[in-house]
């Protein structure tokens, strides 16, 4: 029994070796690779609903063409799969289809990182994308449009716009995720808005970018999510935690998180800048306009939040 356990022993390491050399790249110098600073990270593939649903930030549309109602307006407004909706403007030809989007605008007004508002309006305008629809009736001055999928009701004032398939992304095996990877040099932009308005999110999450096709980004490319505690010493929140009283008090010399912020201590001068940056989350891009893009998150090791830095990732 114990010549049993001590074979197992020693086939262990050997196993546990052979699955992180099927997860990645060799170990870059400087390092040792653990289950805390390279975790296997096995990604999320898109749906259907992942690609057509995802939104996009971008430049204005024309608003010549939208919905103007439905079978039973006006006692409904809201319009669902399976239904028909009447379709004002020009440019419906029958069997044609379109996809219907939605202006929004953010009625919270509390900036989730500094600049948040004039980043997002020179990014552009945010998209939801509610359905895609086909051209059934021409005959009247307006389209009838019958509802194919929908990721959300359609409602009156919504505006139609042609659709355009998505590309299939390609995905890769299972590979060891760098947590603690320096900066590579890549295109790098950063995380300026979410679908739905969220601030933080997990794996399957939409979020958007403020880099695009101008700066090399394509479909089917993967950014990294990073975050520096410089980034946490300057919110507004968050950094209340850096003058916490200490939770040791046996503790004779107390260090001081970033001197440059709060009141020195005789302690540990502790300079947040120098912390290293840690990656948080691996994001692929479902689409592109010439300076945005949108991303879905597909691993992701804690919330990634609104702000957050992304890199190219070279997988």
């Amino acid at each position: 029994m114990k010549r049993a356990v001590l074979i197992g022993l020693m086939i262990l390491p050997l196993c546990l070796s052979a699955q992180q050399s099927n997860a990645g790249d060799p170990t870059p110098s400087g390092t040792i690779p653990t289950s805390i600073t390279f975790p296997v990270e096995h990604v999320k593939k898109p749906t259907h609903a992942d690609l057509y649903c995802a939104g996009f930030v971008g430049k204005s549309i024309s608003h010549s063409n939208f919905v103007a109602g439905g079978l039973d307006s006006p006692f409904t407004t809201q319009f669902a799969g399976g239904e028909v909706v009447y379709l004002k403007g020009s440019g419906y030809e029958l069997g044609k289809e379109f996809t219907i989007v939605r202006e929004l605008k953010d009625p919270n007004r509390y900036e989730l990182y500094p600049g948040q508002w004039a980043t997002v309006k020179a990014a552009g305008q945010p998209y939801e994308e509610l359905a895609t629809v086909k051209i059934v009736d021409t005959r009247n001055k307006m389209a009838i449009a019958h509802i194919e999928f929908s990721c959300d009701t359609v409602l009156p004032g919504d505006f139609a716009i042609p659709f355009v398939e998505k590309s299939q992304i390609d995905f890769h095996p299972a590979i060891r995720f760098d947590r603690f990877a320096p900066a590579n040099g890549q295109v790098s932009g950063r995380i300026i808005l979410a679908k739905d308005f969220d601030s933080e999110l997990g794996t399957g999450g939409k979020v958007y970018l403020n880099i695009g096709a101008n700066q090399g980004l394509k479909v089917g490319d993967y950014v990294k999510a990073v975050r520096s505690y410089s980034a946490t010493a300057h919110d507004a929140i968050d950094s209340v935690s850096f003058s916490a009283p200490p939770m040791e008090p046996t503790q004779r010399l107390q260090p001081s998180m970033n001197p440059n912020l709060l009141n020195k201590t005789n302690g540990p001068q502790i300079e947040v800048a120098e912390m290293p940056r840690r990656a948080v989350g691996e994001i692929v891009i479902l689409g592109t306009t010439p300076s945005t893009a949108t991303g879905m998150i597909v691993f992701a090791l804690e919330p990634v939040r609104l702000g957050d830095r992304v890199e190219l990732d070279q997988q």
